[in-house]
């Protein structure tokens, strides 16, 4: 193994915590095929990292497409949509990280701001080669290793571990030989800028017609190569964006939720209850009891 390289053994995981503890972390070794590709953009209200082990795949972001190479790193700050799709053929090696970090830590507020700060980039995705991949991958192949034993220390030792991984990135970052490549064809790249557009403005006004109008392309064309690129109605994804961003606020606001149906762009709370209901399988009001947290909120949402 090169120094460079990254450990890996499938269907292996290292789990601290849960996702609802300030400190979570959530290590997952393991391969995803292009049969089992997402089909829409998700979200988490805890961090995630993506890195590619093999081949390529491409990764959206709020509806931006992206390619990744083998080792690229895509870091995903709470709240962000996002989904990975996976080329036809073999299955991909990919590890996925969940955590969660305590940010209110007296003297560490500054330091922890700048070691998630490249989370916060516009382009939050990380290629590095080298010296600088080995310095960025040495501390998570520690953590490989260190969580086969069964030491009562493990999860100091993760924990510590893994901050040595978030601040050696950061340092490198000026070392990101990431570039922007386009993906698909032309229609491709209009339909996901389409999305990107859906994702953006889904408290505005949108329709088939304004949408079509807004690119210059011609309502039939785009209904048939939004269904074809993405799988749903242009309609569909509206609604999806929507419910998925009115989830967030009931879940992280004290908003009422007739506020909350109008800034997700519903024209009535009736109809906005009738298409949560569908997709989330239970009323609004019901989806914030049901997460506990009714009385929880923050006065800021990261996306």
């Amino acid at each position: 193994m090169l120094d460079s390289d990254l450990l890996y053994d499938q269907g292996y995981s290292i789990r601290i915590n849960t996702p609802a503890d300030p400190l979570f972390y959530y290590f997952d070794y393991d391969q995803r095929s292009h049969d089992i590709n997402m089909e829409f953009q998700h979200d988490h209200d805890f961090y995630e990292i993506h890195i590619l082990l093999d081949s390529s795949a491409t990764h959206i972001i709020e509806g931006n497409v992206h390619a990744l190479q083998q080792y690229d790193i895509v870091l995903l700050a709470p709240y962000r949509l996002h989904m990975t799709q996976y080329p036809a053929g073999p299955p991909h090696k990919r590890l996925i990280i969940n955590f969660n970090l305590p940010r209110n830590i007296p003297g560490f507020e500054t330091a922890y701001n700048a070691m998630l700060q490249p989370f916060s980039e516009e382009v939050p995705i990380y290629r590095f080669t080298g010296g600088p991949r080995s310095a960025v991958f040495e501390p998570l192949n520690a953590i490989f290793n260190c969580s086969r034993s069964a030491s009562p220390l493990n999860p100091v030792l993760i924990h510590s571990l893994f901050q040595q991984f978030l601040c050696s990135l950061s340092q490198q970052n000026d070392k990101n030989a990431y570039v922007l490549e386009e993906i698909g064809n032309a229609m491709m790249q209009k339909i996901y800028s389409i999305t990107a557009h859906i994702h953006s403005h889904y408290g505005s006004e949108l329709s088939l017609d304004s949408i079509s109008k807004e690119f210059y392309i011609s309502p039939y064309y785009l209904s048939h190569q939004f269904r074809t690129v993405t799988g749903f109605t242009l309609t569909e994804y509206i609604q999806m964006t929507r419910v998925r961003k009115a989830q967030q606020l009931l879940l992280h606001t004290r908003h009422k939720i007739s506020d909350i149906a109008g800034q997700c762009g519903f024209n009535s709370f009736s109809q906005f209850n009738r298409i949560f209901n569908k997709q989330s399988g239970m009323s609004p009001s019901a989806f914030r009891k049901a997460q506990g947290l009714s009385g929880r909120a923050s006065s800021t949402l990261s996306y």
